[in-house]
């Protein structure tokens, strides 16, 4: 799809599925909902349970238990078990917060006026404040880095209007795309030159197309039960590719051919990281294509001494 020079926001209908412009990315555009304390509690019931979705085991801590979590919390001195007990405080606020919005809309579906002053509102947003900064104490479920994204998210959704929060997620899954673009390219730049691994790009390139569809595209969407099987079979085709066999190829010829295929591996797994967050991973994306440069300087070393 084309990226010309266009205002970010801009929408078009193409092929029948309207779509806003952001990043240089033409992405899939839902129509968010009315702006409520219902549509909110909602909002912040899925991003809570996205977050949980993606991040360590072991932190989803219910709310009931937050005086727990923060006394364990607070008497550690262990660096290492004070960053895993910080992040089951994390949890543990986070799901006081849901606990309170959830009330709150009971409430409100009684006929009681819920103003932006009310109290509790304030100590939903103090609990998704303290969350947030609590987050970098938490590890994505891959043990690569934080996605602090996740943490902000319920915050930010909770801060301003519902409509305002749908349009900041498209600026986000622009950069998403950009990372999976960048790991598309970092991984043809590293195979196609090699013989061995004629016909991979067009698996490359598939894995990456079929991927922009799984971030653009929401789970309760109908579109979801073809777009992700899609991406699930591109994938599997990449994984299952394997180098040609060279004869009287050296051990250490072979040894690289082996570390490629698990990198290929990898930036699957990768890739499938980041789409299933819809969030940008740039930690983990730029070390994984420091590797791939570092394994092509070992493939060009090589391929110098077997002809020298």
């Amino acid at each position: 799809m084309d990226r010309e020079a266009t205002l970010p926001g801009s929408r078009r209908n193409v092929n029948g599925v309207e779509r806003v412009f952001y990043d240089g990315y033409w992405i899939k555009y839902y129509t968010p909902p009315a702006d409520s304390l219902t549509a909110k509690k909602q909002l912040i019931t899925a991003l809570t349970r996205r977050l949980f979705n993606h991040v360590e085991h072991g932190i989803n801590i219910p709310g009931s238990r937050l005086n727990q979590a923060r006394l364990s919390y607070e008497e550690e001195i262990d660096p290492s078990l004070k960053r895993v007990k910080g992040a089951m405080l994390a949890g543990s606020l986070f799901n006081r917060a849901t606990d309170i919005i959830t009330k709150l809309v009971e409430i409100q579906e009684l006929g009681v006026e819920i103003g932006s002053d009310n109290g509790l509102l304030r100590e939903c947003g103090r609990c998704l404040q303290e969350a947030l900064s609590l987050g970098r104490l938490v590890l994505h479920r891959s043990g690569e880095e934080g996605i602090d994204e996740l943490w902000g998210e319920p915050l930010h959704a909770f801060s301003i209007p519902v409509d305002a929060f749908y349009e900041s997620r498209y600026i986000k899954i622009a950069s998403t795309m950009r990372d999976v673009d960048r790991i598309g390219q970092a991984l043809t730049k590293t195979f196609l030159p090699e013989s061995a691994y004629d016909g991979i790009q067009p698996l490359i390139e598939e894995v990456t197309r079929t991927a922009h569809l799984k971030v653009e595209t929401l789970q309760t969407d109908n579109a979801i039960f073809t777009v992700w099987p899609n991406f699930v079979v591109a994938s599997e085709k990449l994984l299952s590719f394997r180098p040609q066999p060279k004869v009287d190829a050296s051990l250490e010829y072979n040894r690289l051919q082996d570390e490629g295929v698990r990198l290929i591996s990898q930036g699957q797994a990768i890739v499938s990281d980041i789409i299933r967050a819809r969030t940008p991973m740039p930690k983990t994306t730029r070390e994984y294509i420091a590797r791939l440069d570092a394994y092509r300087e070992k493939v060009i070393r090589e391929a110098a001494r077997s002809q020298g």
